[in-house]
């Protein structure tokens, strides 16, 4: 009875042993940005992460299509240039906002008109200079694209809509302009550093 104790013990303290010995279960890394609907992979731009010489960009996508890649690949670039739109207009608002902070030329009210003027101006037919920095093809056949544009660009568009904005809505800008030129105070706003990923928020 006692060997039989003491091997039951042995065989418990080898299961013990064997139990805590015995390499933890490997988990597989969670990728840091997927394709959409997918657990695959993709680019972090994909992601809306910022690209090096792009000041402000936007994704873009197209399904597959039998018209075949360069077709895909127009409508895609369609698509993220509407979304860029979007996102120019809040990088100037952004811009403005900033102005204004760090010269104390308006009110809310006025700083509120003036984005609605400007802002109207930004489509994405107007996105002049605009390129492809990137695309690819996802898992499930659809075409993504990034489209940006670069500080240079950048600047000239905001200068463009504010000028525009300050030709049509004059009473808008009336507090702004002051003491400035037309020409000046666009180059000062449009010279504002915005945080790429604070004005996709």
């Amino acid at each position: 009875m006692r060997n039989f104790t003491c091997l039951l013990l042995s065989a418990v303290t080898l299961i013990g042993f064997t139990g805590c010995s015995s390499a933890p279960a490997k988990v597989a890394p969670i990728a840091e940005c997927t394709f959409p609907n997918s657990d695959k992979p993709a680019p972090l731009w994909v992601c809306d992460a910022p690209v090096e010489g792009m000041a402000v960009g936007a994704v873009g996508s197209a399904a597959k299509s039998d018209a075949g890649i360069g077709f895909m690949k127009q409508m895609a670039t369609t698509d993220a240039r509407v979304h860029l739109a979007q996102s120019m207009k809040v990088q100037v608002q952004n811009m403005i906002k900033q102005y204004v902070e760090t010269t104390g030329a308006a009110s809310k009210e006025t700083v509120d008109r003036v984005n609605t003027s400007v802002t109207k101006q930004i489509t994405d037919q107007s996105l002049t200079g605009t390129k492809v920095f990137r695309s690819i093809t996802g898992p499930d056949g659809t075409m993504y694209v990034l489209v940006g544009l670069d500080e240079a660009s950048t600047q000239k568009l905001t200068e463009a809509a504010v000028k525009t904005s300050m030709g049509n809505d004059q009473a808008a800008w009336q507090q702004f302009r002051a003491q400035k030129g037309q020409d000046e105070l666009a180059a000062e706003i449009a010279k504002q550093k915005v945080d790429f990923d604070k004005q996709k928020h």
